[in-house]
């Protein structure tokens, strides 16, 4: 019995750390909700959801969109949308037209006040972005919306379908 119970608050314990990793089998610290592998050689970045204007719903800072209406990435900070890109080429965009229904995947958390695709949601731990060196030059067919870290530049690195915008 004593036994069980040890298992059974391992199991609970653990569900409040959980942590997912994408392409790799250990994560990066204990301060981490989402990880992705971050190889040498690694070209693949997180593409931003491509939308029409701004979402509706509860909409909280550190949300991040492709506009295709304006060709640019934003976030919302401070209550209000911040472009994080020049005008690009949406072109390639291919928008999901279909109906959004349900909250989405919420990731560190059982439930979220906010409407997305893929809601992290944590008081103490963050997502690594995809690490790329120089994806300017490394990745091939960049999508637009896509979003890594440069580890050559240090940067955060966003494609906006035309260039890539580094921010500090």
């Amino acid at each position: 019995m004593k036994n069980i119970s040890i298992v059974a608050a391992l199991v609970v314990f653990n569900s409040f750390f959980a942590q997912i990793g994408i392409g790799k089998q250990n994560i990066d610290g204990r301060s981490t909700v989402l990880d992705f592998d971050n190889g040498a050689g690694n070209t693949k970045g997180l593409i931003l959801p491509a939308t029409s204007g701004f979402p509706t719903g509860a909409l909280v800072n550190g949300t991040f969109i492709f506009d295709v209406t304006d060709k640019k990435v934003k976030v919302y900070e401070n209550d209000v949308w911040k472009s994080l890109s020049d005008t690009g080429n949406s072109n390639a965009i291919a928008t999901n037209n279909s109906a959004e229904t349900g909250k989405g995947v919420i990731m560190g958390e059982t439930t979220s006040a906010a409407d997305g695709v893929l809601v992290l949601e944590s008081q103490d731990k963050a997502m690594i972005l995809p690490k790329i060196a120089t994806p300017h030059l490394n990745v091939k067919n960049p999508y637009p919306g896509m979003i890594c870290y440069d580890t050559t530049s240090k940067t955060l690195a966003v494609f906006d379908g035309s260039v890539w915008n580094y921010w500090k």
